[in-house]
C-alpha cells in the first residue's frame, strides 16, 4: 500500500483549513486506497494550537487516515535526535537552520520532508493554510486526485492517466517528480492596492524580480502574469499535462513531490518569500517529469497582512525575496546549462551538484542588489502613506537585507551538503518520543 504524506504547515488559527484538508486525507484513502499520513506542523501561540488540536479531535474517523499534530517543541524534539543521529560535527547549526525563530517558508517544508522520511511516506503533498478547495456541485475538487495518478510513476505509464503528454522521448523513462497545479482567487503576493493606485509603480516593483538583464519586453510579460496563478476561471472539468512543468504554473499552495525532496531541501532563508519555489526550478532543468493540473486551490489574503505591523512586516520581506532574485536567477541558470548533469546513473539529483551551484553563487557581485534596494526606495517613496514608512525601514536595514540576501544561500548550499545523511537519520527516528494526538 503506498503511504502519503499529507502536509500543511500554519502559523496562523486554521481550525476549518484541518477540517478540509482532513476530508481530502479521507478522500485519498478511500479512493486510491493509499495510507495517508496528514501531517500538521503548528507554529501558532498556544490558544490557536489548542484550536487545532480539537479540531483534529473533531475529525470523521477514517480508515487509513492517521493525523500528526506536532507543536514546535515537538518538532525541536525530532530534529535534535535527527540531527545527532548523523554524527554532523554541528548539529545544532542544522537545527537552527530548519526551525529559525524567524519565519521561513523553507524551512516548515523541509520539516516535513523530513517527518515525511520518518513516517516512512513515498510522497509529500503540500497544502497552506490561507487557502481552501473549490467546489463543484457541493463536493470539494481535491488536488491529490491528479496526485495520486501520476506522482513516482514512470512517466510512459503515467501518460496512460493525464489527457495530454508534451515529453520528449528521452525523458519517458524517468519517474514523475512532480504534480502540482496553482490557484485562483487573491494574488500570491500581496501589494495591497498598488496595482490600481499607481499601475506604473506596480510594474516598476514587481519587474524588480527579473533578471536584470532581460529585455524591456521580457519584464513587461512577467509582470503581466506575475503572482496571479491560474487566474479567475473556476474549475469546470479535469485536464492535465505530462510535460517538465513550467514553475510559475504551480504554486506551493497545490504541490506533491516524489524523490526529489529527498535529495535536496527548499532553501531555509528567513524572513522572505518565495524561498520555497525551489524545487519546482530544479525539477524542470534537471529533465525530471511532472504533471500540470487544473484541480487549482483559492487563495486568500489574511486580515493580519492589514495592519500596519503586518504590513510592514510582509513588505520587508517581499523585499528579501526581490534582493534573493540576484542569486537564485544565476542558480537556474546554472542548472539550466548543467541540464543532465544533475542527475545520477539511476535518475536521482544529485544534491552534492546543487550545493556546489548554490556555494558559487554567493561569489556574486551585490550591486545588481543595491540598484534593486535604491529602485524600490524611490517606489516606495512616491506611493507615499505607508509605502513610504516601509521605504524608511528598508533604508534602516539596508546593510542587513543585502547581507541576509548572501548568507541565505550560503545557509542554503551547507543545508544542501547535509540532506541526504539527514533524511537518510530521519528515517530511523521515530517521530515523537512520547505518544502523540492521532486519529485513524
Amino acid at each position: 500500500m503506498r503511504r502519503i504524506c499529507l502536509t500543511l504547515p500554519t502559523n496562523r488559527p486554521c481550525a476549518a483549513t484541518i477540517a478540509a484538508v482532513g476530508a481530502e486525507a479521507a478522500y485519498a484513502a478511500a479512493h486510491f486506497g493509499a495510507e495517508v499520513r496528514l501531517l500538521i506542523l503548528d507554529s501558532c501561540s498556544p490558544a490557536a494550537y489548542a484550536e487545532h488540536g480539537a479540531a483534529v479531535r473533531s475529525l470523521p474517523p477514517s480508515p487509513g487516515v492517521t493525523v500528526h499534530h506536532l507543536d514546535e517543541a515537538r518538532q525541536a524534539d525530532f530534529l535534535r535526535r535527527v540531527t545527532e543521529r548523523t554524527g554532523y560535527a554541528e548539529p545544532a547549526l542544522l537545527r537552527e537552520l530548519l526551525l529559525p525563530e524567524a519565519l521561513s517558508y523553507g524551512a516548515c517544508t523541509d520539516r516535513a520532508f523530513l517527518l515525511a522520511a520518518a513516517l516512512g511516506c513515498d510522497s509529500v503533498h503540500r497544502r497552506d493554510s490561507d487557502s481552501r478547495y473549490q467546489t463543484v456541485h457541493g463536493s470539494p475538487v481535491f488536488p491529490v486526485h491528479q496526485e495520486l495518478l501520476s506522482l513516482g510513476e514512470r512517466a510512459g505509464d503515467a501518460a496512460a492517466h493525464v489527457a495530454e503528454t508534451a515529453l520528449a522521448a528521452e525523458h519517458t523513462g524517468r519517474r514523475v517528480a512532480l504534480v502540482g497545479s496553482s490557484f485562483i482567487g487573491a494574488p500570491s503576493v500581496d501589494l495591497g492596492d498598488m496595482p490600481s493606485t499607481d499601475p506604473d509603480i506596480h510594474h516598476e516593483v514587481v519587474s524588480l524580480w527579473a533578471p536584470a538583464h532581460w529585455s524591456a519586453r521580457q519584464k513587461r510579460e512577467l509582470v503581466r502574469e506575475s503572482f496571479l496563478g491560474a487566474g479567475t476561471r473556476p474549475f469546470e472539468r479535469d485536464h492535465s499535462l505530462l510535460t517538465l512543468v513550467d514553475p510559475m504554473r504551480v504554486d506551493m499552495c497545490n504541490v506533491s513531490f516524489h524523490g526529489v525532496h529527498e535529495r535536496v531541501p527548499l532553501p531555509p532563508a528567513r524572513d522572505t518569500i518565495g524561498s520555497d519555489y525551489f524545487l519546482l526550478h530544479l525539477v524542470r532543468h534537471a529533465g525530471l517529469p511532472g504533471v500540470l493540473h487544473n484541480r487549482n486551490i483559492v487563495n486568500y489574503h489574511t486580515t493580519e497582512r492589514r495592519t500596519d505591523q503586518g504590513f510592514l512586516a510582509y513588505q520587508r520581506r517581499f523585499a528579501k525575496f526581490l534582493l534573493s532574485m540576484l542569486y537564485f536567477h544565476s542558480l537556474y541558470e546554472a542548472m539550466a546549462r548543467a541540464g543532465d548533469a544533475l542527475l545520477d546513473s539511476d535518475g536521482q539529483v544529485r544534491g552534492s551538484a546543487v550545493a556546489e551551484l548554490a556555494g558559487r553563487s554567493t561569489a556574486l557581485d551585490r550591486g545588481e542588489n543595491v540598484q534593486r534596494l535604491d529602485a524600490l526606495d524611490s517606489a516606495y517613496r512616491r506611493l507615499g502613506g505607508r509605502y513610504a514608512t516601509v521605504a524608511d525601514r528598508l533604508s534602516a536595514d539596508r546593510e542587513q537585507l543585502l547581507d541576509e540576501a548572501r548568507s541565505d544561500i550560503a545557509d542554503f548550499a551547507l543545508l544542501t551538503e547535509a540532506w541526504e545523511e539527514l533524511v537518510a537519520a530521519a528515517r530511523h527516528t521515530p517521530v515523537t518520543a512520547e505518544p502523540e494526538v492521532s486519529r485513524r
